[in-house]
């Protein structure tokens, strides 16, 4: 049905797997647009009454965003990239009214992490590591990434991991509130379900009630002003040199402009 995710629904959970192992599951048009479409069936299907959305393989979650398609974008791309992905994908897993638990596997970088933080809560396998190494292309985390992070942890540790782009294992994530569990990782998925299904007994509309109190205490106008910054950084010589050097495997040289 999907080209670039697997789904399967037991005992009213819907698991969605991000399905580029040779990709790292790096988001990309397809997966952003898909994600979508099965964020679609999930809010309207009675059949499904949780989601755990994790990635394909060993080694990644999701480990980014597709570099490779940066370079072709002005400022104004940029910010449509990041808008498109917060109204398909990210808000929309957010303020679904049924929970969304991201199961992390693996690398959750850059927009890995951001889709992670954006579910509802996250727990990850003890191989799993966080990060928002944007500033190493001359960008900012674009699909609510400076928010959710700094929601989630505080501010100072949300600027030191945005600023240093630096990555933290499962074991920091959890001291810090980033993730909620860590387990090994065979037992990832079976944690998941264990707790959703606790979830699903519950009154489905005081869950959906809940989740929108929730997200009320944490909503603002940052997001708009985050994907306008995010653009601004695709007119920027800094981007470029930061995009090229990550394709080409080297050392980004910034000059400051």
């Amino acid at each position: 049905m999907y080209n670039s995710l697997l789904t399967s629904l037991e005992n009213g959970i819907l698991t969605i797997t991000v399905n580029r192992p040779d990709k790292l599951n790096a988001l990309n048009k397809t997966v952003i647009s898909e994600l979508g479409e099965v964020l679609s069936d999930l809010y309207t299907n009675d059949s499904i009454h949780a989601a755990i959305l994790t990635g394909a393989g060993p080694k990644a979650f999701v480990a980014g965003a597709d570099i490779s398609e940066f370079l072709s974008l002005d400022a104004g791309g940029g910010a449509e990239l990041a808008e498109k992905g917060q109204d398909l994908v990210f808000d929309k897993i957010e303020h679904s009214p049924k929970p969304i638990v991201a199961a992390v596997n693996g690398f959750a970088l850059g927009g890995g992490c951001e889709l992670a933080m954006s579910c509802h809560f996250r727990i990850a396998s003890a191989n799993a590591k966080f990060g928002q190494p944007e500033v190493n292309l001359g960008l900012i985390p674009g699909y609510g990434g400076t928010q959710r992070l700094t929601q989630l942890v505080g501010k100072g540790r949300a600027m030191e991991l945005i600023l240093s782009g630096n990555m933290i294992d499962a074991t920091e994530a959890h001291r810090i509130g980033l993730v909620n569990h860590v387990t090994a990782p065979e037992a990832l998925l079976t944690k998941a379900t264990e707790i959703l299904l606790t979830i699903t007994q519950k009154g489905p509309q005081a869950v959906a009630r809940s989740i929108r109190a929730i997200n009320a205490a944490t909503s603002s106008g940052g997001y708009a002003e985050e994907i306008r910054l995010f653009g601004e950084g695709f007119g920027t010589d800094e981007m470029k040199e930061g995009v090229t050097a990550f394709l080409e495997k080297r050392r980004a040289s910034f000059s400051g402009r």
